[in-house]
């Protein structure tokens, strides 16, 4: 049984160099998230590969379009045997109605979640979007209309965790990018925190990137993390 709650991203070009570092890694010692760039240069076919190394796979590909163009998107990624699949809240209540309906909440389906924020944006860019409020304020109305959708979570930073914990409950599950063990430098996020302080304010599942492909022994720093982060904060949501 995998029960790790850290999601490392394989921000890599390729799917050889992803390979290298899993090689390095057992598959039950953390869950792995694809992109856009690795799908789409290496394809279904390496996310295949990845299941069935007996990875659990984060399909992060943030469907975001008109109600059946998600849903039948969703439905060809499920059939990939993926863990996890996201679309972005901003589509809208009826696109994640329809992402739901073509996923029926099962233990046989993938987790759907929600992007609410991306992290790497502060309340002056979403202004510039014409959003209006702050990204905090933001993301809990993202988090409420994910909940109605059915949503099985969402996406969030690390510092919307306290007050979306607090209005949707222990059974909402919070995904967290954006984070970075102490000393490590933040790279293109904004609203970052530490994984120990993340799990502390809530967080089911920690995105961490770099931190752990960059490190010349993966295995030793997935480790530390693990045992950081189950004496913040010991039972994570859904962890089958």
């Amino acid at each position: 049984m995998n029960d790790s709650r850290i999601i490392v991203a394989l921000d890599y070009a390729e799917s050889a160099k992803a390979l290298e570092f899993l090689d390095q890694i057992d598959a039950t010692s953390c869950r792995i998230k694809v992109g856009k760039e690795l799908f789409c240069r290496s394809g279904p076919e390496f996310v295949r590969q990845l299941v069935k190394r007996g990875f659990d796979v984060f399909l992060d590909l943030k469907f975001h379009d008109i109600p059946n163009t998600v849903a039948q998107a969703c439905g060809a990624a499920a059939d990939l045997g993926v863990w996890m699949i996201n679309v972005h809240a901003l589509g809208g209540l009826k696109m994640m109605e329809a992402a739901r309906k073509a996923l029926p909440a099962s233990a046989a389906s993938p987790l759907l979640i929600a992007v609410t924020i991306l992290t790497s944006l502060n309340d002056e860019d979403i202004q510039s979007v014409g959003l209006s409020g702050s990204i905090a304020q933001n993301v809990r109305r993202l988090a409420t209309l994910a909940s109605q959708a059915g949503m099985d979570g969402i996406v969030c930073s690390a510092h919307e965790l306290v007050t979306v914990r607090a209005s949707m409950g222990k059974d909402f599950c919070l995904v967290t990018p954006g984070i970075r063990p102490a000393g490590f430098a933040p790279d293109d996020q904004q609203r970052i925190m530490t994984p120990s302080q993340a799990t502390s304010n809530g967080a089911d599942y920690l995105v961490i990137g770099r931190p752990i492909t960059m490190a010349r022994e993966p295995m030793q720093v997935l480790t530390a993390l693990r045992s950081d982060m189950k004496a913040a904060h010991p039972v994570p949501f859904n962890a089958t």
